[in-house]
């Protein structure tokens, strides 16, 4: 008899955008799902890195940690970064203790077959204009959508204090001032990444940071 554990997830096309990851059985809340994999570097690094693709500068699979170091999900990264970003999201990200890894978790129960999902909330120091949050606009269409994969301002202050699951950074603008170019840092992708999920490259993706609570980029 096989011990082996059917994965709680798998990846397809979503219908909201690109690939997307899905509940492969019934998932119950506060599950770990999948760890948020890829080569680890440093913010400057990360910067010397973007955009891996000059005509998509919005899209990336960075995660930054509260340790200082950044996860590229689109090096050696592994399905989590294919989670798709909603306002309304069934799942979270959150860091283990000492801020080195991050999870993806359930919020609540999840049926076989539904959408995996956990809010963006991208962090962009500045002010968030209107071309901003066009650029990275939100696809998930629910009741509650703000329209952006950013963290509005009312939100923002609380996003960088806890540097939450859940909570993806477009951290600190990548070396620009310009807020109409400036580009994510952070993880904190799955808002919808653009349609190059297969090429590693999800819109809106930043560096997401992980939840100290936990132990989340959504659209490609």
């Amino acid at each position: 008899m096989s011990t082996t554990k059917q994965p709680w997830h798998l990846v397809r096309r979503s219908p909201l955008h690109g690939n997307g990851v899905f509940a492969a059985r019934d998932i119950p809340a506060g599950t770990r799902i999948i760890e948020y994999t890829g080569a680890r570097i440093t913010p400057e690094q990360a910067d010397e890195r973007h955009p891996a693709n000059p005509n998509d500068p919005f899209h990336t699979f960075y995660f930054s940690l509260s340790c200082g170091k950044v996860i590229d999900g689109g090096d050696r990264g592994n399905d989590a970064r294919w989670i798709n970003h909603s306002c309304a999201p069934n799942c979270e990200t959150a860091e283990n203790p000492s801020g080195t890894r991050v999870y993806i978790t359930a919020l609540r129960n999840i049926d076989q077959g539904e959408e995996l999902f956990y809010d963006y909330g991208l962090v962009m120091e500045g002010k968030i204009t209107k071309k901003l949050r066009a650029q990275y606009l939100c696809l998930c269409g629910h009741d509650v959508c703000r329209g952006t994969m950013l963290a509005l301002p009312e939100k923002k202050a609380a996003a960088k204090k806890k540097a939450k699951a859940g909570k993806k950074t477009v951290a600190e603008a990548i070396s620009t001032p310009d807020e109409e170019t400036a580009t994510p840092r952070e993880k904190a992708s799955s808002g919808k990444k653009k349609d190059k999920k297969k090429d590693g490259k999800k819109k809106g993706k930043g560096k997401k940071k992980a939840d100290k609570k936990n132990d989340k980029l959504a659209q490609k």
